[in-house]
């Protein structure tokens, strides 16, 4: 079997981001500043060419995927929705921080936490995580070299800090509205650990689109020898 590149790339921009609200699984669409931004970085910058994208089924994911891949095909999958936060959805920060005690120790990321009416974190990262392997498992048992993701922040970042290498933590792999990564999935290192090395940032710049040459994932920029097999 062939390598595959797996594009993970997040949603465009929604009012509820320039807000700075928690916006799990409400459906918000693109805002219209959000949809000018994609089409703007969609005219400057490469985006890869996806036969296959799988998606959020929640309209701002479903609507990124389109406007940046048109003639793909689309299939939407319940366990890419954004995180469950219950009583925190549609809240800042700082009103969680003042009138909810379990905000704080949430947001550190302590696995058994749950917001109210919401999921815990270890039960959002079982339900990213085994979906995003059900992925990766059928893109290369059907041999199709490239496809794409498009998903929310909180959804990338957990398949990124458990599967990606370099390894990292989540929020280091934050990506802005309508940006993401690309993997590099080899079918044995896949089997053997269940892990993919991060190669590059998208999309790319007509310069970096330009640059076929490659060496390595430039996460650490004084270490360009970094070995995918040495992880597993």
């Amino acid at each position: 079997m062939n390598t595959l590149r797996l594009h993970l790339l997040r949603h465009g921009l929604t009012q509820g981001n320039v807000d700075g609200l928690y916006v799990g699984h409400t459906d918000l669409p693109l805002s219209e500043m959000g949809v000018a931004q994609l089409k703007e970085m969609k005219r400057d910058y490469s985006y890869p060419e996806s036969k296959f994208v799988f998606s959020s089924p929640l309209q701002r994911c479903t609507e990124t995927a389109k406007l940046l891949f048109p003639d793909a095909k689309i299939i939407e999958l319940d366990a890419l929705i954004e995180y469950d936060f219950g009583e925190f959805e549609g809240r800042t920060a700082e009103e969680l921080h003042k009138k909810q005690p379990l905000f704080d120790r949430w947001l550190a990321g302590e696995p058994d936490v749950t917001p109210p009416f919401g999921e815990s974190n270890a039960e959002f990262a079982k339900r990213v995580c085994d979906c995003f392997a059900r992925i990766v498992e059928s893109v290369l048992k059907t041999n199709t070299g490239d496809a794409c993701v498009v998903t929310h922040g909180g959804v990338l970042m957990t398949i990124m800090s458990n599967f990606a290498l370099p390894e990292a933590k989540p929020t280091d792999w934050l990506a802005p509205s309508g940006c993401g990564y690309t993997l590099r999935i080899d079918p044995l290192i896949w089997m053997a650990g269940q892990k993919a090395e991060a190669i590059e940032e998208i999309p790319l710049s007509p310069q970096e689109q330009a640059d076929t040459w490659y060496d390595g994932w430039d996460y650490y920029p004084n270490d360009d020898d970094f070995d995918v097999s040495d992880y597993v």
